[in-house]
């Protein structure tokens, strides 16, 4: 109990309110602005963490991470433009209701449901998170290596397009980790000459150049028609007695969220899309789906945040990011002398348990602020490219400077963001490459531990009973897409 009361005192200091209160207020404005997205609002977050201690600085990227989340179903539903991707699962429906004469019940049932499905989000990271730890104090290297290569096998198979490009993303961030001075042997690779990669990609830089810069470059090129907003509503009429109607999709949507996005590589995105599916199956009326139905919204919307905080589970206990937000927060936890894994359950537990009430204070906040920004929308979606787009280019040159102090941080985030631009107009999923990145040497340093112990002995990877099943995880996972195509 006593761990507790010390997270606790870490949260309410005024220090941390005031920080989780401007990440919140950032946050929504960046979700709600179509073209930015909460991965790049994170990204552009990182620089500014330099300066904070660990708890300010990650209860900044949840609270920013859980407002834009949110935020990005406003201009899906005025304008049909989702804010964030995980939004396009229900935009048509949120679109429709809107079109109905009812935004402000759209974005209402969006609101509450987020604020929800965080909670329950929450209460399972906390609830899990320990007791996965505690077990996970008993792996070696082998049972490592399984986890990483289980991670990056899901994010190639279950992320969005193809598994083939999927593959190709996660090929690319593989070679990428590979660069610079090999740990075991002390030579260099890929290099080509240059000083500086001696050390190594960067990852910050490279973050913000495969997240942020392809934002920059699609709302230059864009040419979206500027559309109206339609007027608002009372938020909260009869936004109760809808919830408690269907308390079975906004419990489901948590749930089901919490799950998927505790899988590397999933995120919001695929729990909205997951759940948007499992509401029309169970549902009476699946013919109104499309058309302005509230089911889809709040079970989706509370899939959303759920996930947000599933993905922290493997990322405290493993060390294995869950999605691209959680493969930031790595960065900036290694950056802050913290090693996640199990051993910070032993050594900060007071730090872990302060990261869980900011989450929860996060959603929570959802609701003043989401009351707030849903009011304020009119404004904000009149904000043309013209004005954000050089904001956004100036933080992404400042953050990728700031790294290291040299230039040679915006050059790999210019590169970077030409080769995220180029995925993506492709249909080439950008998260695979970034777990890729942050995972390959996790991969590779473990392996080749493994192999020095047995002296090359490929059994031991099977030997441990944790060891077994996990590389028969890993088979299923390979086999899956293959066993779907053969019945096509």
């Amino acid at each position: 109990m006593s761990v507790l009361a010390e997270a606790l005192v870490l949260v309410l200091q005024p220090d941390v309110l005031v920080t989780v209160l401007v990440a919140s207020a950032l946050g929504i404005v960046i979700g709600a602005i179509p073209g930015l997205t909460a991965v790049m609002g994170v990204a552009l977050l990182i620089p500014i963490t330099f300066f904070m201690e660990p708890v300010p600085a990650i209860a900044a990227i949840a609270s920013l991470a859980a407002m834009a989340i949110f935020a990005g179903d406003i201009p899906g539903a005025l304008l049909r433009i989702p804010g964030t991707p995980a939004s396009a699962a229900y935009v048509a429906d949120s679109n429709a209701m809107s079109r109905a004469g009812r935004p402000e019940r759209a974005l209402g049932l969006s609101m509450a449901s987020a604020c929800i499905g965080g909670i329950i989000g929450v209460i399972l990271l906390m609830v899990a998170a320990p007791l996965l730890a505690r077990f996970a104090t008993n792996f070696s290297s082998v049972e490592y290596f399984w986890l990483a290569l289980l991670g990056l096998s899901c994010a190639a198979i279950i992320s969005t397009g193809t598994p083939l490009k999927g593959l190709l993303s996660l090929l690319f961030g593989l070679w990428v980790a590979m660069i610079g001075i090999d740990e075991v042997a002390g030579q260099p690779r890929y290099t080509f000459g240059s000083v500086e990669l001696m050390g190594g990609v960067s990852f910050i830089p490279a973050m913000i150049g495969m997240f942020a810069f392809p934002e920059v470059l699609r709302n230059i090129t864009a040419r979206a028609p500027i559309q109206t907003p339609p007027r608002m509503g009372p938020v909260f009429a009869g936004l109760g007695r809808t919830l408690i109607a269907r308390w079975h999709n906004v419990l489901r949507g948590g749930l089901s969220g919490s799950v998927i996005g505790a899988l590397p590589g999933a995120g919001a995105d695929i729990a909205a899309w997951v759940s948007y599916a499992v509401a029309k199956r169970r549902s009476k009326t699946p013919e109104a789906f499309g058309k302005g139905h509230d089911e889809g919204i709040i079970e989706a919307g509370a899939s959303n945040n759920g996930a947000l905080s599933g993905a922290w589970v493997p990322t405290l206990v493993f060390g294995i990011p869950g999605d691209s937000i959680t493969a930031i927060v790595i960065g900036v936890l290694y950056l802050k002398g913290l090693e996640p894994g199990p051993i910070i359950f032993i050594k900060t537990p007071e730090l872990v348990y302060a990261i869980f009430f900011a989450f929860l204070l996060a959603n929570l906040l959802l609701i003043p602020f989401g009351w707030a920004v849903i009011r304020m929308s009119r404004h904000l979606l009149r904000v043309p490219a013209a004005y954000f787009v050089p904001v956004v280019l100036a933080c992404c040159i400042v953050g990728s400077f700031a790294i290291n102090n040299t230039a040679f941080g915006v050059v790999t985030m210019l590169a970077f963001g030409v080769v995220g631009w180029l995925f993506e107009e492709n249909g080439i999923p950008v998260a695979p490459a970034i777990l890729g990145i942050v995972l390959g040497g996790m991969l590779e340093f473990n392996f080749v531990t493994s192999m020095l112990k047995s002296q090359g002995d490929l059994l031991v990877f099977i030997e441990r009973p944790v060891g077994a099943i996990l590389a028969v995880a890993v088979l299923i996972v390979w086999a899956t897409p293959l066993i779907k195509r053969m019945r096509r």
